[in-house]
């Protein structure tokens, strides 16, 4: 028994926000269908060039354990379909700009008549109301809207992107926490009702210590620029050191480095005040002494300590570690045009109702039969959906 079976899902969502929400739905036991436009489907799908065109590893990588549908939203044959699937559903899920379902005909006051029971979950940029409501929602543009990308080691370091979907993925777990939290409200009330996450406030909730700093002594603690903490350069890489939750973490990282002294004795390093005033000193023995021998070496010596340390690794040796085979973290299926894949497994892991595969990512429209066949319509119905194109 998956958790989630018997629950159906009507996934508006696209591109990595939405899906990666939906995908976990999916993968403990929810229906989910995918409602894609006819022709061109969720914007991942042609999100970059590839031999697989429409089913390339951006899209494969979150739309696992789905069935997609391709309907034209727009005609009014269209949403007749879409009213007749959320009859029967339990969820429905978008992350469109805020204000597009309402206009499609699918906001949840219009759904709610349709099914009282409907859970209305929206993910967007900002919300429905305030001074930035209407603009679109972007991983890029809420790290730059709520701090998270001036936060950075030091002021004299450029500012940058980070290079992973931070606010989409967060945005997208803070959706899926809300739908199953309304499911559960359902289970105790019977009555369905709205969800909505934003990717502003999820990007600001990350920094909730951070915030609560700010807000109660006016100014910033920043984890990046901890006077024993950083990363550092070796003879033949690079590893990362974290300095902290020991009572004298210099002392041991001192006996690490093979200093000749203990730096923690001298009255200008001996509190943690003094060492945050003095960081660049700090660091300039730290990355002097670093860069005498290899990573291996250093790392052997820090654990020594139990000072926390680890290797700076690119994506490509994480996912060939041992540990990541163990976890099990790589997924193999098929699929009936890329063939083989590998994809990112579940990171959630329930011993008596563990994830799997049901339905490999789907193509462009495959169920559209399947799917409206089991919600009550007759094989006549569907041929001439399909004659006037409201199916694609």
């Amino acid at each position: 028994m998956k958790p989630l079976e018997g629950i159906t899902v009507l996934d508006f969502t696209q591109v990595y926000m939405g899906p990666s929400c939906t995908q976990l739905l999916g993968d403990y036991g929810a229906d989910v269908i995918k409602v894609e436009r006819p022709g061109s489907g969720d914007l991942s799908r042609t999100s970059i060039p590839d031999p697989d065109g429409l089913d390339n590893p951006i899209f494969l990588s979150i739309n696992r354990n789905k069935r997609s549908v391709s309907i034209d939203t727009r005609s009014e044959q269209g949403k007749q379909v879409i009213y007749r699937l959320v009859g029967d559903a339990d969820v429905v899920v978008s992350n469109f700009r805020s204000g597009v379902m309402e206009r499609l005909g699918f906001g949840y006051e219009r759904l709610r008549e349709v099914n009282p029971r409907v859970i209305w979950a929206s993910g967007t940029g900002f919300g429905p109301e305030g001074p930035y409501s209407h603009k679109g929602g972007q991983d890029v543009i809420a790290q730059a809207y709520s701090g998270v990308m001036w936060r950075r080691e030091s002021s004299d370091l450029p500012l940058s992107v980070y290079p992973t979907t931070l606010a989409d993925y967060t945005t997208g777990m803070h959706l899926m926490q809300g739908i199953l939290l309304a499911l559960r409200t359902r289970d105790l009330t019977g009555e369905g009702q709205k969800v909505e996450v934003t990717m502003y406030d999820s990007m600001l909730h990350m920094q909730m210590q951070e915030a609560c700093m700010q807000l109660n002594r006016g100014y910033e603690i920043n984890w990046a620029a901890m006077p024993l903490s950083g990363v550092f350069a070796t003879s033949d890489g690079a590893l990362c050191m974290v300095g902290a939750f020991k009572e004298n973490p210099l002392r041991d990282v001192c006996v690490a480095l093979e200093l000749d002294e203990d730096l923690s004795r001298r009255p200008e390093y001996a509190t943690q005040e003094e060492q945050f005033a003095r960081r660049p000193e700090l660091q300039a023995v730290f990355r002097e002494r670093f860069a005498t021998n290899t990573t291996a070496y250093w790392l052997k010596r820090l654990e020594g300590q139990d000072i926390l340390c680890a290797p700076v690794r690119t994506l490509e040796q994480a996912l060939a570690d041992e540990q990541t085979t163990v976890n099990r973290m790589i997924l193999e299926t098929d699929h009936p045009v890329a063939g083989r894949i590998r994809t990112l497994s579940a990171p959630i892991r329930l011993s008596a109702s563990p994830f799997d595969v049901r339905h490999a990512p789907p193509r462009l429209g495959e169920h559209n039969a399947e799917v409206l066949a089991e919600h009550g319509f007759t094989a006549e119905q569907i041929e001439a959906l399909v004659r006037a194109g409201v199916l694609g």
